[in-house]
């Protein structure tokens, strides 16, 4: 033990230590610095602000500052086509350069959905299965019907459509709702004499829709042609019927007692 304290003693100890402790410094100093040289420690940029740029002037901007970049798209039926809707990092987040910014642009065709099952369905609930299915709702009718506010039909550009047909995302679907006053009678309009939009007029007023309309004789005139016939014809055995009854009209440019 006396021998060892000794040696620690000696100057032989003192440089091997001073040796030792210069080495270890000189270790970490490498390792430090080429860390930093290799990281780049200090250098780097802020992401510039791409979203509302074209995708080849969002492109040139990031190429510029040496950036890579990656691209997804999104379909946004409000927006342009060919523009950047987000981007990741955020702009002015700082980064190194070479960085990956990924890009999401708004693309140009809409892709498509399959219409869901909304027949029988509240229309809260409608509307927000369309949302979830990123279609969106247009005008809304009653007809008559016991049970209020339920989805009866759905059209698509005036055409009845059924679940599972195919639509573009973002479609505006328009909803036939029940009225829940499907048992009420109303009376019955007498609608001779009156023009096409005067007697479909009449009928909305009166709770009751047209139904199909026949022409008689030569129609030079489909504007000012008049009813000279309906069915249900107004009689004294019958003046109310059901709400929602479609009525028949016939059309002339003469009226009936000519």
């Amino acid at each position: 033990m006396s021998n060892f304290i000794a040696y620690l003693k000696t100057k032989s100890f003192r440089t091997n230590l001073i040796a030792a402790i210069c080495t270890v410094v000189a270790i970490l100093s490498i390792a430090f610095f080429s860390l930093r040289f290799y990281t780049k420690h200090g250098e780097g940029l802020n992401v510039p602000e791409v979203k509302g740029l074209t995708l080849a002037q969002a492109v040139s901007k990031l190429e510029d500052l040496g950036l890579r970049y990656e691209i997804d798209s999104v379909y946004i039926m409000d927006k342009p086509p060919g523009i950047v809707t987000d981007q990741d990092p955020d702009a002015n987040t700082f980064v190194k350069g070479n960085r990956t910014i990924y890009l999401t642009i708004n693309t140009s065709q809409a892709p498509n959905v399959k219409f869901p099952d909304i027949e029988a369905k509240s229309f809260r609930e409608a509307q927000s299965i369309l949302e979830s299915y990123r279609l969106k709702l247009g005008d809304t009718t009653y007809k008559p019907d016991v049970a209020r506010d339920v989805v009866l039909e759905a059209y698509f550009g005036g055409q009845f459509i059924k679940s599972g047909e195919v639509l573009p995302t973002g479609s505006r679907i328009n909803l036939t709702l029940g009225d829940g006053r499907g048992n009420e009678d109303v009376e019955l309009p007498n609608l001779t004499g009156l023009t096409k939009d005067e007697a479909r007029f009449s009928l909305k007023g009166s709770m009751l829709t047209l139904g199909t309309v026949t022409y008689e004789g030569t129609i030079t005139d489909s504007a000012n042609a008049i009813v000279v016939m309906q069915y249900p014809l107004v009689a004294d055995t019958l003046t109310k019927v059901k709400i929602g009854t479609p009525i028949n009209i016939t059309l002339s440019n003469k009226p009936k007692n000519q």
